[in-house]
């Protein structure tokens, strides 16, 4: 057997195997994968919803209408319960994922049936931004090419074991995946127990510093470090608190504000039922701006 006919044998085989539990969510190239992870359950990402409720289309051809358990947005995960109609859900790696690790990425790309594709881990321990701007983790960098709709989709060593959970496309053939380690196992219990993250969402959308710096060197306005307001949704948080757009965020909690993260991070260590105190800068005038107040 030559190297190439190896290789076609090693996907066929992954695919026979874990091809019955990756399905497809939604309907058409803009939806998403999922995979079944336990009798009645399904695990997708996050960004792949886009109702209360979801088609989810299997192996089969058979499309069921599933509903979300639990969604973690942050994290870009999402339990839905659905009636997986006796699909063996995917087995999980119990060896630790390695750079050169040979991959196949699995995926139903909104139900348009099963794509397969070859490749290895290219790095480790990689972070990327999910759908609210937090940062996530611990991905594993890989190379098996991933078309429109993979996101959610299962990534599997050469037995077929489940080793991550295909999430964001990085571009120049570079793809990440959120690991399927005891972190996910423990997350994974508690969405399908339907237990999500509080976490608090300021309902706003920000240009990060070297932006803000540019618009306001624009119109003539003194050079600040800052976060600018670029969106307030009309019913978040932000909003209840006179956050405006073209307002600067320059400090939270008593603490300077240059990055996201270090607004995430003012956020994160907030106590229970405290507010959020925001320095703005509205033009030339600071501000406080209180967020959650009680």
């Amino acid at each position: 057997m030559t190297a190439l006919e190896e290789l076609a044998s090693t996907v066929n085989r992954v695919a026979g195997l874990a091809g019955p539990a990756t399905v497809g969510i939604g309907s058409g190239w803009g939806q998403g994968s999922g995979l079944v992870v336990r009798e009645g359950f399904v695990l997708t990402n996050a960004h792949n919803l886009r109702e209360t409720h979801a088609a989810v289309t299997f192996a089969s051809g058979r499309v069921a209408e599933a509903t979300p358990r639990g969604v973690d947005v942050d994290r870009d995960l999402a339990v839905l319960v659905v009636d997986t109609a006796g699909v063996t859900p995917l087995t999980w790696s119990d060896t630790a994922t390695s750079l050169g690790t040979p991959v196949v990425a699995l995926a139903n790309p909104g139900g348009r049936g099963l794509r397969a594709t070859l490749g290895q881990v290219s790095a480790l321990s990689q972070e990327f931004r999910g759908p609210r701007g937090r940062r996530i983790a611990g991905s594993i960098e890989h190379t098996a090419p991933m078309a429109k709709g993979s996101s959610g989709g299962p990534l599997l060593d050469t037995g077929g074991h489940l080793v991550g959970l295909n999430t964001n496309r990085l571009g120049e053939g570079f793809y990440l995946a959120i690991p399927t380690d005891a972190a996910l196992t423990d997350h994974l219990d508690a969405l399908a127990a339907g237990s999500a993250p509080a976490r608090r969402h300021l309902g706003v959308a920000l240009a990060p510093s070297h932006v803000a710096a540019r618009l306001r060197a624009a119109v003539g306005l003194p050079e600040r470090a800052g976060l600018l307001v670029r969106g307030v949704e009309p019913d978040g948080s932000a909003a209840a608190a006179g956050l405006m757009v073209g307002d600067l965020i320059v400090a939270a909690a008593s603490g300077p504000i240059t990055t996201v993260d270090d607004l995430y991070s003012a956020l994160d260590a907030l106590a229970e039922g405290a507010a959020l105190v925001l320095g703005v800068l509205r033009g030339a005038d600071e501000l406080e701006l209180s967020l959650f107040q009680s």
